[in-house]
């Protein structure tokens, strides 16, 4: 089956697919410690591959409430978004084959890209990513969670491990450690943290996701950044690079 190429269609076209599509032929992909599914979505003529999370396959963590790794995904998509950032693939909460989860956007990857492979043509991109992961409070960002596609765009993946109220950074991104932030990216963080502060703004579809601690931390997070204007030091008091780190 030759699915459609879901960068032929608008972004709202492809959400209400996600959103309303038949989901079939689940196929477990082995990577991983939570059960991750590629299936198929099927918006009448069209197909689409997608990335399948449910909620039900999250394996239990000790510093992570039991349960809520589906809603970080998809709270990570819609931060990304109000900062104007479209790095991440369009995510969506629904209901699936195995129970409610989170369903992704699949992209086509260049196999041979990775994090190791972009740093030293993509400084720009992964500045993004970089200061994503910061505000985010990514506690798994690997190198393989980074990459370009076939067609040539950078993307970013795998951000179930997120805006946890304590501080949990553990990335391979530490190119930018102390270096000033870019000046349009400050502007677009405090137009989120703007945001936040309204009741109308991103804060009514990040209520539903995170604790209110979590979205307190986040509020920290980004004065804190605004404040600084430049990236974080590593922390010697405990581990800053995930493991595996690929």
């Amino acid at each position: 089956m030759e699915s459609d190429d879901a960068s032929q269609i608008s972004k709202d076209q492809l959400r209400g697919a996600l959103l309303r599509g038949e989901i079939t032929s689940p196929e477990l992909m082995p990577e991983g410690s939570n059960h991750t599914f590629l299936v198929t979505v099927s918006d009448g003529p069209r197909k689409y591959e997608a990335i399948y999370k449910p909620r039900r396959g999250e394996s239990p963590l000790w510093d992570f409430p039991s349960g809520t790794l589906y809603k970080r995904e998809y709270a990570a998509y819609v931060v990304a978004q109000a900062l104007s950032w479209d790095f991440i693939p369009c995510t969506v909460i629904r209901e699936g084959p195995y129970g409610v989860g989170s369903l992704q956007q699949f992209i086509d990857v260049d196999p041979q890209s990775n994090y190791f492979t972009l740093r030293e043509e993509s400084l720009e991109e992964l500045e993004r990513i970089a200061l994503f992961d910061c505000l985010s409070n990514n506690a798994d960002r690997k190198a393989s969670h980074c990459f370009r596609d076939r067609g040539g765009l950078i993307w970013s993946i795998d951000h179930g491990l997120t805006f946890h109220e304590d501080p949990k950074l553990r990335t391979v991104i530490w190119d930018f450690t102390q270096q000033p932030i870019s000046g349009y990216l400050m502007e677009q963080v405090a137009d989120l943290l703007e945001s936040l502060r309204s009741p109308q703004g991103v804060l009514q579809e990040l209520a539903p996701l995170l604790a209110p601690e979590e979205l307190m931390a986040l509020h920290r997070r980004l004065e804190r950044l605004l404040k600084s204007g430049r990236f974080p030091s590593q922390d010697p008091n405990r581990r800053n690079v995930p493991w595996p780190w690929f």
